[in-house]
């Protein structure tokens, strides 16, 4: 079995900066409300290889894994999975950004499975990350709104 989430928001800002923000890893801890740590361990040339930690969960669990994440600036698109996939069997990961009427769409597909001794099954998880997706989506068009506003403006945030 394995599971699929998709999940999408527009973003009423430039493409350029809604580009720039979300794929600033080293600004995650600010721009996720759920990392509470991110340690880049590697560089080899578009592909970034980190460590990412969450905020520990409602049992305690601070969940942390290491991901590759390629960004395609040409295409607008990023692929990534799970080096380190932890619960998981696999975890690949895949954002578009589109321009639309409205600033940019900024869409997330996550391909998955868990591992049969795993916490939660593929189900649970979906839910979760689908749940958790809007969450941080919000919190993200929140921020690079603001981002874009003040710009607008003059202001540098």
């Amino acid at each position: 079995m394995s599971a699929h989430t998709e999940n999408a928001v527009v973003i009423s800002a430039p493409m350029e900066l809604v580009w720039t923000m979300t794929n600033d890893l080293e600004s995650w801890t600010e721009l996720f409300s759920e990392y509470a740590a991110v340690e880049i361990l590697e560089r080899r040339e578009q592909t970034v290889r980190f460590r990412l930690t969450m905020h520990p969960d409602a049992a305690g669990n601070a969940w942390s894994w290491v991901s590759e994440r390629t960004p395609d600036p040409q295409t607008r698109t990023v692929r990534a999975y799970r080096v380190e996939p932890g619960w998981f069997k696999y975890m690949n990961l895949f954002w578009e950004y589109r321009e639309v009427d409205e600033g940019v769409e900024m869409r997330w597909v996550q391909d998955f499975e868990m591992k049969p001794a795993a916490p939660l099954d593929d189900t649970a998880m979906a839910n979760n990350i689908n749940r958790n997706s809007v969450v941080q989506m919000e919190r993200i068009q929140g921020l690079v709104e603001k981002a874009a506003a003040e710009f607008s403006s003059g202001t540098e945030r």
